[in-house]
């Protein structure tokens, strides 16, 4: 491990290093030096301080932190970020509101504290220009290698204790600009200038015109393959695993699934299996539970109350098992899916993934593993003991959202969320069973009908910012027009505003049944 100790983007004091090494950060900036350094000490991990820092720096903690090498960490102890809040505007993904208290996935990296493999920084070096600004650099860095596989993280344990915040070096908006220009595709520059005019009053016409003349990044070619991953935590001890599955009408369906789950290479433990049927007079139509023998124990409750957020819930709390797998009642699987799934999960040492779930025909869009920014309930592994402070949130039910929301949880909980491409899952996504009834929701007889529907407003409300969820306002302002019946731009954004009034009313009543 060597500790680069820097203030205003200069190197001013270097540990584990000889005499030539320190002689050559007189002359390179920050960034010029970790490169220098990395083609050096390519099997070191690389760790940068400001010297504010240094009395607070924790590298104890480090060399555990890093189990592989396809990592970045940062930390920055002060509450604002060196990318402007109104960003929010322009990216609506859970790694804009960090949460500080534990380890959170997020591009949002800081020169305050923070650490990489000198491997894996020579692997990025064509990917970014040598930025003089060093917060700059560190961000443009984990925002182009995220998707590509870089897993990034603020991590409060790089520092001992957190300390009294200090001024950290913050963007203007020419920068803010400039961040979106390189990163994003450039109707989102008109975008975030739209929404600092409507909400900040705020006109941005220099930045935006100067932010122009820079060139897309994203056009940079990323491949990370070449970083061998083979985590040293272990995450897979047991190996024991509880399927769920909530399941209504689709007697056919689950049964086949079960015959996958039947010929597994490893077998699952138990499956959970919540039926549902609002029928009051109904019994279980699952007959094939008691008639056949399974190699696993079958946990079954039926129920009248139906809907998907309860039948998981109940399903929660019979886990006993070391892993869950979240499954949904329509889908086929491959006989060594569970084997392979934990394989994945013990070489990244995560402790929750979701994986590719696709219908017949549909072409994988990524192909390589990242952090995802959604959840899938009916596609997802998770660690159990991660479950425990977690549940589906019944404000959402019949309604869309619960995903999202059970991934924030987990997220604002210190556990990350990775994307597997492999082993695929087969989505059938079978007709509603027979008995299904729509639900009448409460505000289906509301003469202003709410647009978003409550259940996204839920989620905005409760895990966005004030910036996401005005940048959301203004792209359904636009995509919703189409839509709809009025076609007077002043008459329809009155009623566009009373119908967002309504909905921000009906969520805050969804969120009360918690």
């Amino acid at each position: 491990m060597i500790v680069v100790y820097h203030h205003k983007n200069k190197v001013v004091d270097i540990s584990n290093v000889d005499l030539d090494t320190i002689n050559k950060a007189n002359t390179l900036s920050i960034v010029e030096f970790l490169f220098a350094l990395a083609k050096d000490h390519p099997e070191e991990i690389l760790v940068w301080c400001h010297i504010r820092l240094k009395e607070q720096l924790n590298t104890s903690e480090i060399a555990e932190l890093f189990h592989h090498k396809r990592l970045l960490f940062s930390y920055n102890p002060c509450v604002t970020h060196f990318i402007d809040k109104r960003i929010g505007y322009v990216e609506e993904s859970p790694f804009i509101k960090v949460n500080k208290k534990g380890t959170y996935p997020t591009w949002q990296m800081s020169g305050m504290v923070g650490g990489i493999y000198g491997s894996t920084l020579l692997v990025l070096k064509n990917v970014v220009i040598h930025d003089k600004d060093f917060d700059y650099f560190l961000c443009s860095l984990a925002k182009l290698g995220m998707p590509k596989g870089l897993l990034c993280y603020s991590e409060p344990k790089l520092l001992k204790y957190s300390g009294k915040e200090f001024e950290l070096p913050k963007s203007n908006r020419f920068t803010l600009f400039r961040f979106v220009k390189q990163h994003y595709k450039t109707r989102w520059v008109f975008l975030l200038g739209l929404n600092l005019m409507l909400y900040e009053r705020k006109f941005s016409i220099l930045p935006m015109l100067f932010s122009l003349f820079y060139r897309n990044r994203n056009n940079n070619n990323v491949n990370l393959d070449c970083i061998k991953i083979e985590s040293l935590k272990k995450v897979v001890n047991k190996a024991t695993i509880d399927v769920i599955v909530p399941t209504i009408g689709r007697k056919t369906y689950l049964y086949d699934f079960l015959c996958d789950l039947r010929n597994q290479v490893h077998l699952p433990a138990t499956v959970i299996i919540v039926e549902q049927n609002p029928d009051d007079e109904s019994e279980s139509e699952l007959d094939y539970l008691d008639n056949e023998v399974w190699p696993f124990v079958i946990k079954h409750t039926f129920t009248h109350q139906a809907g998907a957020c309860n039948a998981r819930n109940v399903a929660l709390g019979q886990v006993s098992n070391e892993w869950v797998f979240l499954a949904d009642d329509d889908i086929r699987i491959e006989v060594n899916f569970l084997k392979k799934a934990l394989e994945g999960i013990n070489k990244f040492g995560v402790k929750a993934v979701s994986l590719s779930c696709l219908q017949k025909g549909e072409k994988q869009v990524y192909s390589n593993v990242f952090q995802w920014g959604s959840f899938g309930s009916g596609c997802s592994m998770v660690f159990a003991e991660s479950l425990k402070q977690c549940k589906f949130n019944m404000g959402y039910e019949f309604g869309f959202g619960e995903d999202g929301d059970f991934g924030r949880q987990l997220r604002n909980h210190g556990v990350d969320v990775l994307y597997f491409p492999e082993p695929e899952i087969l989505h059938l996504k079978a007709p509603m069973g027979g008995f299904r009834t729509k639900p009448i929701l409460a505000w289906h007889s509301d003469p202003v009908q709410p647009k978003p529907s409550p259940t996204v407003m839920l989620y905005q409300i409760l895990h966005q910012t004030k910036e996401q969820i005005s940048g959301y306002k203004t792209i359904l302002f636009f995509k919703y027009y189409k839509h709809q019946k009025i076609k007077n731009p002043v008459k329809y954004y009155i009623n566009f505003q009373k119908q967002w009034k309504r909905s921000v009313f009906w969520a805050n009543e969804l969120n009360k049944k918690e």
